[in-house]
């Protein structure tokens, strides 16, 4: 193995994050000139009917170059998110006591084709208006 890939291997400064299913990885990184780069990675636990699980990851890369741009964003969106609807959370799902409806489970498995329009859903149009 190169240097180079012995570099990108070795995180030079990390924390984590732990929430629930998820954990998020901030990873301090070196590039192949010796500059620094932030890696995150989202990484979320799914179990199998068999009882095993696995983990499906997602990862950012963000560069110097890009961080006052991204900070200022960031900051911007969660701020929105917070004044619009404070910090609390709000949906069931994720409660730690959520179990989900029959009915909801039922109606979400079906398709459109599955449920016919009902005479309500049908707006009349006077072509006379146009």
């Amino acid at each position: 193995m190169s240097d180079y890939e012995m570099m990108d291997k070795e995180e030079i400064y990390s924390k984590v994050l732990r929430a629930g299913r998820r954990t998020y990885f901030f990873d301090v990184r070196a590039t192949k000139a010796g500059d620094y780069y932030l890696t995150i990675t989202e990484s979320k636990k799914f179990t199998n009917d068999d009882g095993s699980f696995h983990y499906k990851k997602h990862k950012i890369y963000l560069y110097k170059e890009d961080f006052t741009e991204f900070r200022e964003i960031l900051a911007e969106m969660t701020d929105y998110i917070i004044n619009e609807k404070g910090e609390e959370v709000i949906s069931e799902r994720h409660q730690k006591d959520f179990k989900r409806d029959d009915d909801f489970v039922a109606n979400e498995a079906k398709t459109p084709e599955d449920t016919e329009p009902s005479i309500d859903s049908f707006t009349d149009i006077s072509f006379d208006d146009i």
